[in-house]
């Protein structure tokens, strides 16, 4: 099945803010919190740049949109280039988000995504290889600090 064209217009911002992340020196993940047609926040992963152990691209996305109505988060759609870790699932759920769009999960498959659909969320794989390129190409650089960004050794 072809990719929804608003799905990728989206996704484009996730990666750019992924490749802003890896150009940064950090980990290249990028996430966009849109509803209603427009971006209300956009970031990446800032663990390693803000010495941070919660700023994933989602949760740096929704830091970004600031506080919003629940009605808003509602109706949200959360694009990230990756698999959802569990934090970033819970902060999905916890906000009531319905709809998860990833641009892959081959180089890291969370349990997050099947919690997310047991609990109503639609989660949607767009497989694309620009997303799996950044993150292998950082996990052969730096497995020391993608082992510390989803919580192994």
């Amino acid at each position: 099945m072809a990719a929804d064209p608003e799905d990728l217009r989206w996704m484009e911002v996730a990666i750019e803010e992924a490749r802003v992340g890896r150009d940064e020196g950090g980990v290249p993940i990028g996430a966009v919190l849109v509803a209603d047609g427009r971006v209300l926040g956009a970031g990446h992963n800032r663990r390693v740049q803000a010495g941070s152990a919660i700023r994933h691209g989602e949760t740096d996305a929704l830091e970004r949109a600031g506080r919003l109505p629940a009605a808003v988060y509602a109706r949200a759609t959360m694009y990230t280039t990756l698999s959802p870790c569990d934090m970033c699932t819970g902060a999905i759920l916890l906000y009531k988000i319905p709809r998860v769009v990833m641009g892959e999960n081959r180089t890291f498959l969370s349990p997050g995504e099947e919690l997310l659909r047991a609990r109503g969320v639609e989660v949607v794989n767009l497989d694309l290889p620009e997303p799996r390129a950044l993150m292998d190409g950082f996990i052969a650089r730096r497995p020391d600090v993608w082992n510390e960004d989803i919580g192994e050794e």
